[in-house]
C-alpha cells in the first residue's frame, strides 16, 4: 500500500531530509586515510544526536538478517556494493568509500547515500562516482506526475549499461515514509512506461548501485549484511529521497 504524503508531511520529511544530508557531508568531510569504520559510525550518531533524531538503521533486522544491524550507518568500503558494517577497518590511501544514512525526526524519515574516495582517487573510480551520480540524476528527473516507476529504473539502468557497469540483481530503491522501506520498490533497471504510476504526494528512495566489473553477481559476507561485487570489482552507491510533486521532484535528503 502506498501512503501520499501531504505537502506539510513533505516538508516534515524535509527536515528529516536535511539531517541525513549534514550526518553524510560530516562523515565526508572527516574520512581521511587511518580512520576507522567505526570512527565514522560515530560522527554520524553525533549529528543525528545533536539533531534531536533517531536512526532507522540501528537495530533494524530484515527477515534474511541474522543479526540487528548495530550501526547508524552502512560503511562499504571498494568491493562491498552496500550494507557494510562499521567496525575497525582502517581506511587507506585510495579506498572507495560508500555511505548510507539514514534519520527519523517527528515520525518522519530520510534516507540518502554517497560514495567519495580517500586519499588519492584512481581515475576510474571517479568514473564510477560520476556514473553513480548520473544515473541518479537521471531517476530523479524521471519521478514527476504521469509517468511510471519503470521510467525511474529505465533512466537510471540505461546510464549505468551505457557506460559498461553492472547493477547488483535484485537491489533497488523504495518508498519512504514513516518507515525505512515502504511500497513501492523501485528498481534499477527496467521497461518504460511499466508499472505504478507516478503521483503527487509519493515519496521514493532512489539509489543507483553499479559495479565496475560490468557484472550483476554478488556474494554476501559472513555477517549477513554486507554485499561484495563477485568480482572484486569495486561498486558504487547513491541515494536520494525524492518527493514527486505537481511542481517536479523534490529532493528531501539535499544538503
Amino acid at each position: 500500500m502506498v501512503e501520499l504524503k501531504t505537502d506539510k508531511s513533505i516538508d516534515e520529511m524535509r527536515a528529516a531530509g536535511r539531517v541525513v544530508a549534514h550526518a553524510l557531508a560530516a562523515v565526508r568531510e572527516t574520512a581521511r586515510v587511518g580512520l576507522s569504520l567505526r570512527d565514522l559510525d560515530e560522527v554520524a550518531r553525533g549529528v543525528l544526536r545533536e539533531a534531536g533524531a533517531a536512526s532507522p538503521f540501528l537495530g533494524y533486522r530484515p527477515k534474511f538478517a541474522p543479526v540487528p544491524f548495530p550501526a547508524v550507518i552502512c560503511a562499504s568500503v571498494n568491493d562491498a556494493i552496500v550494507h557494510g558494517i562499521p567496525g575497525g577497518y582502517r581506511l587507506r590511501d585510495g579506498d572507495l568509500v560508500s555511505i548510507d544514512c539514514g534519520a527519523r525526526l517527528g515520525g518522519w524519515v530520510g534516507d540518502a547515500a554517497v560514495t567519495f574516495t580517500v586519499g588519492r582517487a584512481r581515475p576510474a573510480d571517479l568514473r564510477l562516482i560520476e556514473t553513480a551520480e548520473a544515473a541518479l540524476a537521471a531517476g530523479i528527473a524521471a519521478a514527476v506526475p504521469g509517468n511510471r516507476i519503470g521510467d525511474i529504473a529505465h533512466a537510471v539502468g540505461t546510464v549505468c549499461r551505457a557506460a559498461g557497469y553492472g547493477i547488483p540483481d535484485g537491489f533497488g530503491g523504495h518508498g519512504v515514509g514513516r518507515r525505512m522501506h515502504e511500497d513501492p520498490g523501485v528498481p534499477n533497471e527496467g521497461p518504460p512506461g511499466r508499472g505504478m504510476k507516478l503521483r503527487p504526494g509519493m515519496v521514493l528512495a532512489i539509489e543507483p548501485m553499479l559495479t565496475a566489473g560490468g557484472t550483476d553477481d554478488y556474494t554476501c559476507d559472513g555477517d549477513g549484511w554486507t554485499l561484495r561485487t563477485a568480482d572484486g570489482s569495486r561498486a558504487a552507491h547513491a541515494e536520494h529521497t525524492v518527493a514527486i510533486t505537481a511542481d517536479g521532484p523534490r529532493i528531501l535528503t539535499a544538503p
